[in-house]
């Protein structure tokens, strides 16, 4: 009877055990996480069988691939690796060049209207002096007489300015308008007449010519509306011909001497500040990064090295790892010259955004290498080398695997074709290689160094001089610093075999264990901690909110450089007007339309202009002609009359006349100049500006595009720097997705993502709140700090998902236990490697140092106080899971009891 009723009561109840979908797929994630567990326990039992071959391998490809190094090559071409690769700006760059290239510029060569090739350039400063004055005005043609005199030796034959110069139209060597101002004032004086009165922006010169002065005349201070009372600056351009390599190479040289030339008349006259820039300046400011970085390097290299090697240490001297510290920077060393021999023999050319790519594999490197320390600390020490060996593969491999296919997918794509900035794709293409070859390493590399240390350590032999540590007995007859060498803890001393505490020695361990795990689930720390990171939301949400796109080359060349110099002193006395925008009509309009010629002065409205087609328009008026006359009747005047005269002359460089199928000629290209007033914030107006003409050339019925150099770096600079970023993250969220199905509780993903999310939002507003705009070195950085926090939280996470039977506390706390050594270890270690960037006079450097060090920072933040206190309340839940063991202990335990119905009750009073 009773056996029929229970057996009802369990028939009543079976709807209930049947399980549902979802977890038949978690029993299925469960057999494919214990089936790659058990892949790489016999991995690592293999290495363990074979340590000579897996650690002699590594480090022989490394020296045969490190040879290759003969066959090193810088990239010199800036502009190739920062500009964004497909623009609109590029097409009409291309567009400009075809209709009006540079030999055809004559008089117009305005702020590098077009690429003008090689040049040199010079800012002339006075302090508080006026450089219109008489003694100025004599020092800057006599810096000019100085600067057309040098010359070149090349083949048995000295060339000059005159030699390498852009030609007008009377074989002159063209200069700027403001050494023709110059000369009428000195001129002026020499025969005691009034100087011609001098405007600004836009000047007459005494053939009638207008001339825009704006970007060769800075720091003016006005006199009346147009007028010029004084001026602190003066910008002077040569410009030079590179039309075969010869000219090229001649026009370098001619360079080189003329910041030469600058600086020694810098030295003769302290009275004037100069500074000096030319086309090869950038180039070379951006590769001096790598030179003035390599004491840091060092430095940093000798500080990470002796970080590592304090970490692993201990004051038993048979458990201690002080040679496994050192293995493990090894093991990314090699794989970083590895990865750099098979650049250099595919052909790659280094840069100095490089620079990057060895604190990337130092950060995924050292965090797997010691969490396979720490998990060599729980095996048991009566077990096999070899067993010990598996078993640390079977725990570390499996997230240490994940997370470096995380870098490939992320980096991957960056490193596609679909990357529009050169350098990015480059460098995401060498990562890719390095995190490759770093994953080997520490499997083959590190894993043999990690049986040779066992054997040492199963043989009881010193860890650094291997000598066999004496018996307690014999030990106590030796002198004291003997002892003291040799203190160690043998398994006999134990209370039992196996005993793991003499691990607990370890500094980190006893702080990790004994200290903080007690005090960050401390009930009265919790709100604080919350409360911390609500201040933290709230700071990165106040950043985030002001991140500004860095698209100015000084952002990644070397700080005391010509470049940054030159730069800040244009910022300061040139900086109230923009570039000079070119306004090309590119095909045949109506000029002489009432209504065309009203839309073309309603577009170029509210700007600064050098336009024909104005000046026209005002000579026609001039003559009391009607400016609506027939084409024929336009375009002769146009031809016969207007480009006749002296003033107006050089305007016939910026039209291109065509013969239509009637036979008549008419314009069928022209182009106008543009100048935009400007304040403080020029690079944004810029952006503004930009977009706004654009969109305006796409709705006007007259088509024309705007065109300077500078628009080469500017357009989709945005999308260009941010895709990358965007594409990553996209493609990280995918591969946890479609990853769910390997770990054993798919709550680990959804964990992972919500904190990466929470570290890439704080780096992003920190680094903005740092002064770090968004280029193409934090972009990178960006990347790698979702790799970076996924690849420090996933462990962590994990051990609190698969725990079972007992508290959220206490799982949280063996988490920490398990995991947080390894965190702060690489943390230490990684925080040591980068501190001397921060003395790298670069801003490369300094954007590198300031973002991977944030992505540290708050990484850590997130593994050892949030995330530990999020999950003592927040799912997957412990409780549950302790009430269903408990109801499967009762179902059996009635099972057993239907054998013997005699004894129930008995059984039951027992319980």
């Amino acid at each position: 009877m009773v056996v029929s009723r229970r057996w009802e009561r369990l028939g009543s109840r079976r709807p209930f055990l049947t399980l549902p979908l979802w977890l038949h797929s978690r029993m299925l994630r469960q057999v494919l996480h214990e089936g790659l567990r058990t892949s790489f326990y016999k991995i690592g039992h293999f290495i363990a069988n074979h340590p000579v071959f897996f650690f002699s391998v590594p480090v022989l490809i490394s020296i045969l691939l490190g040879a290759s190094f003969s066959r090193y090559r810088v990239e010199e071409n800036v502009e190739y690796l920062l500009a964004p690769k497909h623009s609109l700006a590029k097409i009409e760059g291309n567009l400009v060049d075809s209709l009006f290239p540079v030999n055809r510029s004559k008089h117009t060569l305005y702020s590098d209207l077009q690429t003008p090739g090689r040049y040199g350039r010079v800012i002339v400063t006075t302090g508080r002096g006026n450089v219109l004055d008489q003694h100025h005005v004599d020092l800057i043609l006599e810096l000019h007489s100085a600067v057309t005199q040098i010359q070149v030796n090349m083949l048995g034959f000295n060339y000059t300015f005159a030699h390498l110069c852009l030609l007008d139209d009377n074989s002159s060597c063209i200069v700027d308008d403001i050494l023709h101002v110059l000369e009428e004032l000195r001129t002026a004086r020499t025969y005691n007449r009034s100087a011609p009165p001098l405007q600004y922006p836009i000047t007459r010169l005494q053939d009638g010519r207008e001339a825009y002065i704006g970007h060769q005349l800075g720091g003016v201070q006005p006199a009346g509306r147009r007028s010029v009372r004084s001026a602190r600056a003066l910008q002077l351009t040569y410009h030079l011909q590179a039309v075969s390599p010869l000219n090229d190479m001649v026009a370098t040289h001619w360079e080189a001497h003329f910041c030469q030339v600058l600086e020694h008349y810098q030295e003769v006259h302290p009275e004037v500040t100069l500074y000096p820039f030319t086309s090869s300046t950038p180039q070379r400011d951006f590769q001096r990064t790598s030179k003035v970085s390599q004491r840091p390097l060092l430095v940093s290299l000798s500080l990470c090295l002796s970080i590592a090697v304090l970490c692993c240490s201990m004051r038993d001297c048979v458990r201690t790892k002080p040679w496994l510290g050192l293995l493990a920077l090894a093991s990314v060393g090699l794989a970083t010259l590895t990865s750099a021999g098979i650049i250099n023999l595919t052909g790659g050319k280094y840069n100095s955004t490089f620079l990057g790519i060895p604190f990337v594999m130092l950060g995924h490197g050292l965090f797997g290498t010691f969490e396979m320390l720490s998990s060599w600390r729980r095996t048991r020490e009566d077990q096999h080398v070899k067993e010990r060996v598996a078993a640390v593969f079977s725990d570390c491999m499996l997230p240490f695997t994940a997370s470096t296919a995380l870098y490939l997918v992320t980096f991957g794509i960056g490193a596609s074709p679909f990357t529009n900035i050169e350098a990015v794709r480059l460098f995401c293409r060498n990562i890719c290689i390095s995190v490759l070859f770093s994953y080997l390493y520490v499997l083959t590399f590190y894993g043999s160094s990690l049986v040779f240390s066992g054997y040492l350590e199963n043989n009881y032999q010193h860890s650094l001089f291997c000598k066999k540590v004496p018996k307690p007995e014999v030990m106590q007859q030796k002198p004291a610093w003997y002892r003291f060498l040799m203190h160690t803890q043998f398994n006999e001393e134990a209370s039992e075999l196996g005993d793991l505490r003499a691990y607990e020695s370890h500094l980190l361990v006893v702080f990790m264990k004994r200290h903080y795990c007690d005090w960050i689930t401390n009930t009265y720390v919790k709100p604080f901690v919350v409360l911390f990171y609500l201040v933290y939301v709230s700071f990165a949400l106040m950043g985030y909110l002001q991140v500004s796109e860095g698209s100015d080359l000084s952002n990644v060349v070397a700080t005391e450089t010509s470049t940054i110099a030159y730069t800040r002193a244009q910022q300061k006395y040139f900086s109230s007007y923009s570039p000079v925008i070119g306004f090309y009509i590119y095909e045949s309009i109506e000029y002489w339309n009432a209504s065309v010629q009203e839309d073309v002065l309603e577009y170029t409205k509210g700007f600064e202009r050098i336009s024909w087609f104005e000046s026209y328009l005002n000579y026609l008026r001039s003559l009391n002609m009607s400016t609506s006359l027939p084409r024929r009747n336009f375009t002769e005047h146009l031809r016969s009359g207007f480009l006749k005269q002296p003033q107006f002359l050089h305007f016939s460089d910026d039209i291109i006349f065509g013969r239509l199928v009637d036979g008549e000629v008419d314009v069928v290209a022209s182009r106008m100049f543009l100048v935009a007033k400007t304040t403080e914030n020029k690079r944004e107006e810029m952006y503004i500006l930009l977009d706004t003409l654009r969109k305006l050339s796409l709705t006007s019925r007259i088509k024309f595009i705007i065109f300077n150099p500078s628009f080469v770096y500017m357009d989709r600079c945005a999308s260009s720097v941010g895709a990358p970023l965007k594409n990553s993250c996209i493609a990280a969220l995918f591969l946890l997705f479609f990853s769910a199905f390997l770990v054993a509780d798919s709550l680990v993903n959804v964990w992972l993502t919500v904190t990466a999310a929470s570290v890439e939002f704080g780096v992003i507003g920190f680094m903005t709140l740092w002064r770090v705009e968004l280029d193409c070195v934090s972009v990178l950085c960006l990347v790698y700090g979702v790799n970076h926090a996924m690849d420090s939280c996933a462990p962590l996470v994990s051990t609190f998902a698969l725990g079972r039977d007992s508290t959220r506390t206490r799982w949280v706390k063996l988490a920490l236990e398990r995991h947080g050594v390894p965190v702060l270890q690489s943390f230490l270690c990684y925080s040591a490697a980068l501190l001397p960037l921060a003395a790298v006079p670069s801003n490369l450097t300094a954007t590198l140092f300031r973002c991977l060090f944030l992505t540290a920072l708050i990484t850590l933040f997130h593994c050892l106080a949030i995330l530990p206190i999020l999950l003592t309340f927040l799912p997957p839940s412990k409780k549950k899971r302790k009430e269903k063991k408990v109801a499967e202990t009762r179902e059996e335990i009635e099972c057993v009891e239907m054998v013997d119905s005699t004894r129930v009750v008995d059984q039951i009073t027992t319980v």
